[in-house]
């Protein structure tokens, strides 16, 4: 009874000192100093031990400009039995918070000297340098710390400083020789290095780090430097010179294609197919196994698909069928028969042959996973043909078929998708309502846009008129028949002018005259949707379709980077952003990003 009495004691003693902690970070975020500095002198009254507590107190001191109390508080501590050399930071800041720079510069020169005595507290005192942004002195740390000790390694923080203070070519040379002494750590300077790279092979960070890594290459012809400068070349889209990096790599490794895998499906997903096909061939070419084989031909068959043009479709079914005399038509061919079907319904006509095709392919001996695949392509061809009801049942299949993986989630999205062609906006609303809480980002992205489209225009029309007229456009889009789409958003334009559809039909209308490469009908639509929905949610959408329209159909780069521009300052949360930074300070010819 007497531990249970001391146990429920100290509880209340911990929640009331959380209580107070809080309290006074608010008092103190709030400028409210007075309040913050008695509560922070009765936690480290209580709490001497405490460090957060004892520089929240000289903190709070030195916002109410009492440098006096804050300085014996550091010398107090500094004189205790515990050895803190960062305190000497602390205790230089207060006196440059005096303009004293002379005790300041003292006080960090004691810190940096006893690092030679206690070299366990580097990275507390580089840490103290840093929050002052006191770049130099930081990296003095770091770098003495590895001079004495040459097992110590701060390369990581020695990076990041270098970028701070604008020294790239430093900073790419510690990020190299981190992942040098640790490759696990190449995705950690990747990400740093696109900090500083820009897809414009011209752009001053780019050109250092080719030279740094050529340079490197030719001292010690290592795999990394290869890796890192195709990971370069496909940042500047110059597919045709990562391919030279990945094929070194391969013949020096011999037996792994991934990183000429990878390249290709860069290349084709960004449209530059004259550099996808030599890859993918030295992909066929140079695979061990039969299916390593299929694939590449698969590669080529979706190049195929997107460059053939409509008259010549009979050359590419042709390649199909022989495909499948070679490696034959049962499971192990079973995403090549979906990209065939799938090209058979929507680009063919010929929707009941793919239909029949793919119903017996899933009664094959597949998996769950295989089956439930084969049946989203069924649910997307049948949705294509307008067989909404047995669409349904397609995607609710999949649903308890996969139900912890990603795909289970992608077809509840159909279902909400094809709930919404049909206009059956209520139960299309269930379902995305459950998908906004998706594991998937892009799945969750969707089901809101959608979501708030559906809401937002069902709120003024009870019939639900303008919203039936626009799921039928979309319809009529997903079934490639952008003429009648258009011609059907032209109405919903006209006749339902002033109503909160008609953004969302201008913007639609805009994508489909690209997608028809009627460009100045879309520039139009945008210019008329930036005009009267300037305050819009989709007005940071018009900005930047329009924008990247003058960019690269229409010829006029000051119009783009002017509306570039108007996204950074005037639209800081869309998702546009960073790109829209990246492109006005290519068109501005910045030198580093």
């Amino acid at each position: 009874m007497r531990f249970l009495v001391l146990f429920i004691f100290l509880l209340i003693g911990s929640i009331s000192m959380a209580q107070s902690d809080l309290l006074a970070k608010n008092y103190f975020e709030q400028g409210e100093f007075e309040k913050a500095l008695t509560l922070y002198e009765k936690l480290y009254e209580k709490n001497p031990v405490r460090l957060d507590y004892f520089m929240a107190l000289v903190e709070t001191n030195q916002q109410l400009e009492d440098f006096v109390t804050a300085e014996k508080l550091l010398r107090d501590q500094i004189n205790g039995r515990r050895i803190m050399p960062q305190l000497y930071v602390d205790l230089g800041y207060n006196f440059s918070l005096q303009n004293k720079d002379i005790e300041a510069i003292e006080n960090y020169k004691k810190a940096i000297d006893m690092i030679n005595e206690y070299p366990n507290y580097v990275y507390n005192v580089g840490k103290a340098f840093e929050s002052y942004s006191l770049l130099e002195y930081a990296a003095t740390v770091y770098e003495n710390a590895m001079v004495i000790n040459p097992a110590l390694d701060y390369n990581i923080q020695l990076a990041r400083i270098y970028g701070e203070q604008g020294k790239v070519e430093e900073m790419f040379v510690k990020y190299i020789d981190l992942i040098e002494k640790n490759p696990s750590g190449k995705n950690i300077a990747q990400h740093n290095f696109s900090m500083y790279v820009t897809n414009d092979p011209s752009n001053e960070a780019n050109i250092i780090l080719r030279k740094t890594l050529l340079q490197k290459l030719q001292k010690n012809p290592s795999i990394l430097y290869n890796e890192l400068l195709s990971w370069l070349f496909i940042q500047q889209k110059e597919y045709k010179k990562a391919f030279v990096q990945e094929k070194a790599i391969y013949k020096r490794t011999g037996d792994n294609l991934r990183g000429l895998g990878d390249l290709a499906l860069i290349a084709i997903a960004d449209d530059d197919y004259e550099n996808a096909v030599p890859v993918v061939e030295f992909i066929i070419d140079n695979s061990a196994t039969p299916e390593a084989k299929l694939q590449g031909y698969q590669y080529l068959l979706q190049i195929a698909l997107k460059t053939t043009p409509e008259k010549e479709y009979a050359s590419v079914k042709k390649q199909f069928e022989d495909l499948f005399e070679t490696y034959g038509d049962g499971a192990e061919t079973y995403l090549l028969q979906i990209d065939y079907n799938h090209f058979l319904a929507f680009k063919m006509g010929e929707k009941e042959i793919a239909i029949s095709n793919l119903k017996k392919l899933s009664k094959s001996r597949l998996t769950s996973y295989q089956e439930a695949r084969i049946k989203m392509e069924l649910g997307d061809i049948l949705v294509f043909d307008e067989k909404f009801n047995e669409a349904l049942i397609y995607y609710s299949q999949i649903q308890r078929k996969v139900q912890s993986d990603v795909l289970a989630q992608e077809a509840r999205f159909k279902v909400a998708q094809t709930s919404y062609f049909k206009g059956d906006f209520e139960w299309a609303q269930v379902q995305l309502d459950v998908l906004r809480k998706s594991a998937s980002q892009l799945i969750a992205n969707d089901a809101m846009e959608l979501s708030l489209m559906i809401r937002d225009n069902s709120l003024e029309d009870s019939t639900q008129t303008a919203l039936k007229k626009y799921a039928r456009a979309d319809l009529l889009s997903f079934q490639n028949k952008n003429i009648e789409a258009i011609a059907v958003l032209d109405e919903i334009i006209i006749n339902h002018k002033g109503e909160s559809i008609e953004d969302e039909a201008l913007l639609k209308q805009g994508e489909l005259y690209e997608k028809t490469e009627q460009y100045e009908k879309a520039e139009a639509d945008y210019l008329k949707l930036i005009e009267f929905y300037n305050d819009d949610i989709l007005s940071d959408d018009a900005h930047f379709r329009l924008a990247e329209l003058y960019e690269n159909h229409l010829n006029e780069p000051d119009k783009a980077k002017d509306l570039y521009e108007k996204l950074i300052y005037n639209f800081a949360d869309s998702i546009y952003f960073v790109e829209a930074r990246k492109r006005y300070r290519m068109l501005r010819g910045d030198a580093i990003n």
